[in-house]
């Protein structure tokens, strides 16, 4: 179920009291105070979660508190802090404050807010002693937490609103462009509730796009389902209006959009100033492309617009749902441009695309050839280069060798300490 408004209040834990104590051991007649201090109180804190979009769990919950915190005990042992009450709402939802009107928060993506803080808590009395006072019997209650009440206004974020009468096609268009599955059915206001869907115009393009119920001639005055689900498209930046070639009650397309742009202006003077694209729908119904074109050009006539600010389409066919969604990523996107893709036909079709300004010259291209050759002729010298001769290692010494080496260096040091003696003696 949608369920797009709630009013719920949201109780701050208090803090908890401070401990009146005093040190009670063996031969120690005045230890003197050790209370402890009491723990603070949660807050309440709203956080943004993706994947939510309604605000049904806030229906039939009316408190929402948070944890108190725990006194202060003994040994100077201070109370635990309560935790947090966290409430999970979702992106795009506005907090206000129930009793003044004020908008508290605007909840965007990512976004953790505290909105109502808790209390401190409370001093024990070892936090009062002092050189006057010694023995201090006196502990501070806690605080307690903020208390309120709030109003929850869930506004769905998109970028592209859809609007137009009931049955005009809106419900079928989302489905065609987006993997959404809305209600779909040959009879007024099949859409109960705003939908959300994202159109992917690339592999690296998106669109969100929002369908809201259809409106009626005095929608402004409750007729219908009134224009209460106007708000999901007040922060979208441009607003699609479909439009029925053959309208089945009678009515021409250029009647249906005045009584649309009537029933915007009596809401949002700000959302009648929104950039429009006027989309007509159902051009497989009509016949050949002559008679669309026809008729096009008398709705043109009618709303005084040029036939090139009008797209005209078939959701049901899906024919002309390319160009559209082109047309709004320009119109959403308007100093971005295109993003490069693969090319079919490789580095041939490419070169012929490059202005002449990044091609090479003929005297370039002969250059690049000639270095290509002096480096290619580098690398193959270098591979022919004979390689040097590896010694061949020395056989291992025999057992009996490596003695008679030891012997002779025994010797020669014999001799040199012999005659180092025999120096010393002349010296002396």
């Amino acid at each position: 179920m949608f369920v797009d408004q709630a009013v719920i209040k949201v109780r701050a834990g208090n803090g908890g009291d401070g401990c009146v104590s005093f040190r009670r051991e063996k031969f120690e007649a005045k230890g003197g105070p050790n209370g402890g201090n009491g723990g603070d109180g949660g807050n309440v804190v709203v956080q943004a979660e993706e994947g939510l979009s309604t605000l049904y769990d806030f229906r039939h919950q009316a408190l929402w508190p948070a944890q108190h915190g725990e006194p202060g005990g003994r040994k100077q042992c201070s109370g635990a802090a309560g935790q947090d009450l966290i409430i999970r709402l979702p992106p795009g939802t506005l907090i206000y404050n129930h009793q003044t009107g004020e908008l508290v928060h605007d909840l965007k993506p990512g976004d953790r807010v505290v909105i109502a803080k808790g209390g401190r808590g409370g001093w024990g009395n070892e936090h009062f002693k002092r050189s006057d006072n010694q023995a201090p019997k006196e502990a501070e209650p806690g605080h307690p937490g903020e208390e309120l009440t709030v109003r929850l206004e869930l506004k769905l974020i998109a970028e592209v609103g859809l609007v137009g009468k009931p049955n005009a096609g809106k419900s079928t268009l989302l489905a065609a462009l987006t993997k959404a599955t809305p209600k779909i059915a040959n009879y007024p206001f099949t859409t109960l509730s705003p939908q959300l869907g994202v159109a992917e115009v690339d592999g690296t393009r998106r669109i969100v796009l929002a369908d809201i119920p259809g409106l009626i001639e005095g929608a402004a005055d409750g007729a219908g389902l009134g224009h209460d689900f106007l708000r999901h498209i007040e922060r979208t930046k441009q607003i699609v209006h479909l439009l029925d070639l053959q309208p089945e009650d009678g009515s021409t397309p250029a009647e249906n959009y005045r009584v649309i742009r009537e029933e915007l202006a009596q809401y949002s003077e700000a959302l009648a100033d929104k950039p429009e694209l006027v989309v007509l729908n159902k051009a497989d119904l009509i016949g050949d492309e002559a008679e669309v074109l026809k008729a096009a050009k008398a709705v043109c006539r009618e709303l005084e617009l040029r036939l090139s600010e009008v797209l005209v389409i078939s959701a049901a066919a899906r024919q002309g749902l390319k160009p559209l969604l082109e047309t709004l990523w320009k119109r959403l996107h308007p100093g971005q441009r295109e993003a490069p893709g693969w090319k079919v036909g490789g580095a041939a079709e490419e070169e012929e695309t490059l202005p002449q300004r990044h091609r090479d010259t003929e005297e370039e291209q002969e250059g690049k050839k000639t270095k290509a050759a002096e480096v290619k002729r580098k690398t193959s010298k270098a591979r022919k280069r004979p390689e040097k001769k590896r010694t061949e290692k020395k056989p291992l010494k025999s057992a009996a060798a490596k003695k008679k080496v030891v012997r002779k260096t025994v010797k020669k040091k014999a001799k040199k300490a012999a005659k180092k003696a025999t120096k010393k003696k002349a010296r002396a």
